[in-house]
């Protein structure tokens, strides 16, 4: 698939096996793969919710190996780092698979911008290929935020890398004066709407973004790209409506942990058996799981009635 950023790019949890090391269990992260593709998912980011921060050199080469694997049917992004020896350590990994850009999670050690520029060129000319950068927040490429959005500009321009996750998060996405620097040094062709359902039509309405990532999408894909296609036809009230099925969930993944909550979720779904969770993440309790399985379950029932409404 030719790499762009039109469309919904869920980020799904990782899949292990409950073993002395808990290895990555691929059959499992097959079946969830399988399911996204059924809601008409082509496009897949594979980093924070499967918690990449954390993964060992061990397993991050079969995880290459497994997504190299899906390159033929879905436009597939892994990601590298957070720590700049991280990326290099892994880089030699990527380079065998050309994957269409690598997303560089977001370092919160001591940095600046000038710093982290360098950074990325040296982990982009590593790779031998673009990478996609990620703000989690305003202090992510620095202190100086306006010399931070100068670098990312920079590094757009010069094809390190050819796009920007934006993930900060705010009360009111529609008053966003960073969101606004960052689109007058970057194409918003490039910028991909990076939390979720909740600020997606927003982001694509008052931003024109393209495109949004997804957790919660991983278990209601068709509801997903529904809000994605009415965006697309500025049907705006349709795309709330269809918004407002995953905020049960994308409550719950505030409250207790966005990734942690997505890794359990989809258990409870039924869709995969992901398995144990890594550190430094720790389980839920069980009212924890009891609550969330109705949440995962109802989302669930919802994108399998969207799906036999259309056929």
């Amino acid at each position: 698939m030719t790499l762009d950023f039109l469309g919904v790019l869920p980020v799904p949890p990782l899949a292990r096996k409950n073993d002395s090391r808990r290895s990555i269990d691929f059959a499992q992260n097959d079946r969830l793969v399988r399911h996204m593709a059924d809601g008409g998912i082509r496009r897949l980011i594979y980093g924070g919710n499967a918690l990449l921060y954390h993964i060992t050199l061990a397993d991050y080469e079969p995880l290459l190996d497994w997504l190299s694997g899906l390159k033929s049917e879905f436009l597939v992004i892994p990601s590298a780092g957070p720590s700049y020896g991280r990326a290099m350590d892994q880089a030699p990994l990527l380079r065998k698979h050309r994957f269409p850009c690598v997303m560089v999670l977001p370092c919160g050690d001591p940095r600046d911008a000038r710093g982290l520029e360098q950074g990325l060129r040296e982990i982009g000319d590593a790779c031998e290929g673009p990478l996609l950068a990620y703000l989690k927040d305003e202090n992510n490429f620095g202190a100086d935020k306006e010399a931070g959005l100068d670098a990312v500009a920079r590094l757009i321009d010069s094809g390190v890398c050819v796009g920007v996750k934006y993930a900060v998060v705010r009360d009111d996405p529609s008053k966003d004066k960073y969101l606004e620097s960052l689109l007058r040094r970057v194409d918003r062709s490039k910028v991909i709407s990076g939390i979720g359902e909740r600020p997606a039509i927003c982001h694509m309405r008052d931003f024109k973004l393209q495109g949004f990532t997804t957790g919660s999408g991983c278990i209601a894909p068709r509801l997903s790209n529904q809000i994605f296609e009415a965006c697309m036809r500025r049907d705006y009230d349709a795309a709330e409506q269809l918004r407002a099925e995953f905020l049960l969930l994308e409550d719950l993944r505030d409250t207790w942990g966005p990734s942690k909550v997505l890794h359990f979720a989809t258990a409870l779904a039924g869709l995969s058996d992901t398995g144990p969770i890594l550190p430094y993440s720790s389980p839920l309790s069980a009212e924890q799981l009891e609550q969330l399985k109705g949440a995962a379950q109802t989302l669930l029932a919802r994108n399998a009635a969207s799906m036999m409404a259309a056929r």
